[in-house]
């Protein structure tokens, strides 16, 4: 009677570990299916209009956005294939050296996909536009993004700084010291400073690139277009300005 009584306990409680294991795996299961369910990423071969490429930029930032980026391929077997058939970024994208605002992550893109050119204050000196032009010219690709942010860094340095700054940083400073000079001038209150020395230096950056004389031919030939864009680094969010 007690042998009876002892395996019908010792089987109740195997049987109880049999569920809580099963759920477990269960669990683990459903874990496994949700990360396989993202698509590797995948664009177009070819990417030759502003409004393509701005559609894929505008797209990944939404999935970085509600954080279902996709699975995008760095495997070996995508380097090689970089190396052996070049690279083909569809977008030239100049923005700042912050550390918070890497444009491959806040625009969910792979590798080869985009040609990026940063430094602090995304400003324009004669190395970053060559770069520039080599983007648009020799990769071709159609559209020249200038990507500046919210709390801007160097922007704020130039701002409290009162447009100095000692070694080489003062080379960047000056550049920005162009736009605070500007928005000085058009009597904005201390609450928006900030805001609009930031979005002056993007304007002046985009002028700056558009006085290129190949950047210029490549517009008129309809081949490449220049846009500014401010990167939210709250809600992550990147806003476009009107092409001009």
């Amino acid at each position: 009677m007690m042998k009876t009584k002892f395996y019908k306990f010792v089987g109740i409680i195997s049987l109880a570990a049999l569920l809580t294991t099963c759920a477990g795996c269960s669990s683990t299961a459903s874990s496994t299916v949700d990360n396989t369910s993202s698509k590797v990423y995948a664009r177009p071969e070819t990417v030759s209009t502003f409004e393509d490429a701005k559609k894929l930029l505008v797209e990944g930032n939404q999935r970085y956005i509600s954080g279902n980026v996709l699975n995008d391929d760095l495997s070996s077997k995508k380097r090689e294939e970089l190396v052996t058939e070049g690279q083909h970024p569809f977008a030239t994208i100049v923005s700042c050296s912050d550390s918070r605002v890497p444009p491959e992550i806040i625009f969910d893109q792979a590798l080869g996909d985009i040609f990026v050119v940063r430094n602090a204050g995304n400003v324009i000196d004669p190395v970053t536009l060559g770069s520039i032009e080599y983007g648009a010219e020799h990769l071709k690709t159609p559209v020249i993004v200038v990507l500046g942010h919210e709390s801007c860094g160097a922007v704020k340095a130039t701002v409290d700084g009162g447009g100095e700054a000692p070694g080489n940083i003062g080379n960047i400073v000056d550049k920005i010291n162009i736009s605070l000079e500007k928005v000085k001038s058009s009597g904005v209150g201390k609450d928006k400073f900030y805001e609009e020395c930031e979005n002056e230096n993007i304007k002046n950056s985009l002028n700056e690139i558009k006085k290129s004389s190949i950047i210029k031919e490549l517009e008129e030939e309809k081949k490449v277009v220049v846009v500014g864009a401010k990167y939210d680094i709250n809600t992550g969010e990147v806003t476009f300005s009107p092409a001009e």
